[in-house]
């Protein structure tokens, strides 16, 4: 039995230095770029050039300015286990003013030409105009998002990692729709 537990510590040990498990909380190095893999799963605590806002700053900011608010949560997908024929009607809550963008957080090179025209037109063209990007927490899209605003030039970029249901915890929400200028430009086989 010892021999298998100190087995199972070093082959543990190998694992987390060659990368092979997950991070913890709080210990995700930013990526180089925009993050490639899984969009779900532990986030950096920070984005380069950005500001990183928790619930409270996030009102703050809300009191303070109009900051532009971009939800990129992806669609709700009907799950395989209902019954054909079953309707299915999710409602999108986000936080209020807030626009949705679903999926704009995909580093699929396709999304950055539509992502950047789509925040000039809701920026008017202000690039320093504060925006935020959410989505749920431990969600890579909105850091995405935010790394992309960066590199675009945006002077104040904030992302809240605590997404929806942070915010939901203390505050009002709203149903939304999908922003129609966005979803009208996703394929038919994107979600939208």
């Amino acid at each position: 039995m010892r021999v298998f537990a100190i087995l199972t510590r070093c082959l543990a040990a190998i694992a987390l230095g060659l990368g092979l498990i997950a991070a913890t909380p709080g210990q995700v190095p930013e990526p180089d770029g925009l993050w490639q893999g899984p969009m779900r799963g532990y986030t950096p605590n920070t984005v380069a050039g950005g500001t990183v806002l928790d619930t409270p700053a996030l009102a703050k900011l809300l009191e303070a300015e109009k900051p532009v608010l971009i939800d990129v949560a992806l669609v709700e997908v009907k799950p395989p286990s209902m019954a054909p024929g079953t309707p299915w009607l999710p409602v999108h809550r986000t936080i209020p003013g807030a626009i949705w963008l679903p999926g704009a957080g995909s580093a699929d090179p396709q999304f950055a030409e539509r992502f950047k025209s789509r925040l000039a037109e809701l920026t008017s063209g202000d690039m320093g105009r504060a925006v935020v990007t959410f989505c749920h927490p431990e969600c890579w899209g909105s850091w995405n998002a935010a790394k992309r605003l960066v590199g675009l030039g945006y002077a104040h970029v904030y992302w809240y990692p605590d997404g929806m249901e942070g915010w939901q915890a203390d505050h009002d929400v709203a149903a939304v729709e999908a922003d129609p200028a966005w979803a009208a430009g996703n394929p038919p086989d994107r979600p939208h």
